[in-house]
């Protein structure tokens, strides 16, 4: 692949994705459709049972959009043609990604770069880690989920506070607010997430795949809605080679072995 953004490591049942555009990770267009494409092989990838995101080097998960891009969408359409239809259809996939997510945040995690981390099913962060929309600054606001993603973690009144001031906060902070599941020191977010996305990878596949997409049901369908699809997903699942494991497994008191 020319002009590589993207760079790929295989592990027990998960892959890493590392985001390597220098110096700061930032989103581009190249980026973006290397994302995709890497994401719709995983898709389908038996081996690959839990994903992690993390940027490449020490300075940046990813720092934003690459602003020089943006300076050829002042036209009426210009941005959403050129960078806001595909990159939500992007962002997307990797909310709706049918195996576990994670992102290990390993330095600066701002714009477009925290609104890719929320698009994970986990957040492990760096202690060090800020973290910001500061899209408000150039005149803009965050345009690829950032509004309601995060609004999503964190509430509303905290959200509008991040996106308003567009000023960072800290990963203790991310972490009290929500926003980020685990803490971890310097330097450690990667190993934290790989032994998460390992012990993922070695879980019930088709419970996981339910359980998230249910979950993700929580904002957008009445009550009522969401316990038909959770119906229906409970029939697919009790009827599966994996809860026939667990449960003899339990039984037998002995530890489970998914397919």
């Amino acid at each position: 692949m020319t002009d590589t953004k993207l760079n790929i490591e295989r592990g027990d049942r998960y892959a890493v994705i590392f985001l390597d555009n220098p110096p700061m990770n930032v989103v581009s267009a190249p980026l973006t459709r290397q994302l995709y494409a890497a994401l719709k092989s995983m898709e389908t990838d038996g081996s690959v049972r839990a994903v992690v995101l993390t940027g490449a080097g020490d300075r940046a998960f990813c720092a934003g959009s690459d602003i020089s891009e943006l300076t050829e969408m002042s036209a009426p359409g210009a941005a959403l043609e050129k960078k806001l239809i595909f990159q939500n259809k992007v962002f997307e996939l990797l909310r709706s990604f049918p195996k576990p997510t994670i992102a290990a945040l390993n330095g600066y995690t701002y714009g477009g770069g925290l609104e890719i981390a929320a698009c994970c099913d986990l957040i492990v962060a760096e202690a060090q880690v800020k973290l910001c929309l500061p899209e408000i600054k150039l005149g803009v606001f965050p345009s690829s989920g950032g509004t309601y993603r995060v609004a999503r973690r964190i509430g509303e009144s905290r959200t509008k506070e991040m996106i308003f001031l567009g000023e960072p906060i800290t990963a203790a902070q991310a972490h009290a607010w929500g926003l980020v599941n685990r803490l971890v020191d310097q330097g450690g977010a990667l190993a934290e997430a790989k032994a998460i996305a390992q012990k993922l990878g070695r879980g019930p596949g088709m419970a996981l795949q339910a359980a998230k997409s249910i979950v993700n049901l929580a904002f957008d369908r009445s009550d009522s809605e969401a316990v038909g699809e959770s119906l229906r997903a409970s029939d697919r699942v009790f009827c599966s080679a994996d809860a026939k494991e667990g449960i003899a497994a339990f039984m037998q008191k002995r530890p489970a072995a998914f397919s």
